[in-house]
């Protein structure tokens, strides 16, 4: 059995750091991507530190030369590549729909959309020709209900969602999966700007989920592994909430 290849995108902090490391506790080679060269190269040799192969190759998702080197050197380092992870995201401008702007919803559609399209796109290439390899996307519980003041960031996840779905059709028969995790609120720096950097309004939203609290990014990476492996291999065009039981309600 050969060692699993993950390539992880927005993997330099949250849930994608988070990802690294659980991978890397699971033994695999890792390429981990992102925008910002010296963090990039510091989580690299960080995870190196682990026992395992990592590289980091600067890459943003917006742009298709980026991502399509970024699936090519991957290959070129490891072989092959078994899972990939396309977390990069970001939630823009939150604001009421009367007030959104042509800049934001292209901002936000930009990473968010064409990212993860653009990512699938290039993954699912080396994984259709070797006849295997698992897609794992960030949804979000924004992929699947509404939420007031967010339109623009919950018509990307609803897209999303919809990305995942169809490509999991083209490359189930191939044996390629393609899944989504859907965490709700997760203890990071973007929970804190979706609150507006307000305490009492974190704990507001914190009370309206069931389990009263906001996940750890560990939570969500091991949602991620368990996805990605062999444990989940009849699994493919799901998009799993991890949520606290928010979207139950």
């Amino acid at each position: 059995m050969h060692t699993p290849v993950v390539l992880i995108t927005g993997a330099l902090t949250g849930i994608g750091r988070a990802t690294a490391i659980a991978f890397a506790k699971e033994g695999a080679h890792l390429t981990v991507s992102g925008r910002r060269e010296e963090e990039g190269n510091a989580l690299a040799a960080e995870l190196r530190g682990m026992g395992v192969q990592a590289e980091f190759v600067r890459a943003d998702v917006r742009f298709e030369d980026d991502v399509r080197k970024l699936v090519e050197q991957t290959i070129a380092r490891f072989g092959r590549l078994d899972v990939a992870v396309n977390n990069a995201g970001t939630e823009g401008e939150l604001a009421p729909i009367a007030d959104q702007t042509i800049e934001n919803y292209e901002g936000i559609f930009a990473t968010n959309v064409l990212g993860t399209l653009l990512a699938v796109k290039h993954e699912m290439r080396a994984m259709l020709a070797q006849g295997s390899g698992s897609i794992v996307n960030l949804s979000s519980v924004a992929g699947k209900v509404g939420i007031a003041g967010a339109s623009v960031y919950v018509a990307s996840k609803h897209a999303v969602e919809g990305i995942t779905k169809s490509a999991a059709l083209e490359g189930a028969a191939v044996g390629v999966r393609v899944n989504a995790v859907a965490p709700g609120p997760v203890q990071t720096k973007m929970l804190d700007r979706f609150t507006g950097g307000k305490e009492e309004s974190k704990a507001g939203f914190l009370a309206s989920i069931p389990a009263k609290r906001a996940a750890d990014v560990d939570e969500i990476a091991q949602t991620i592994v368990f996805l990605a492996g062999d444990k989940a291999r009849y699994l493919t065009g799901q998009s799993i909430a991890v949520d606290g039981g928010y979207v139950a309600q």
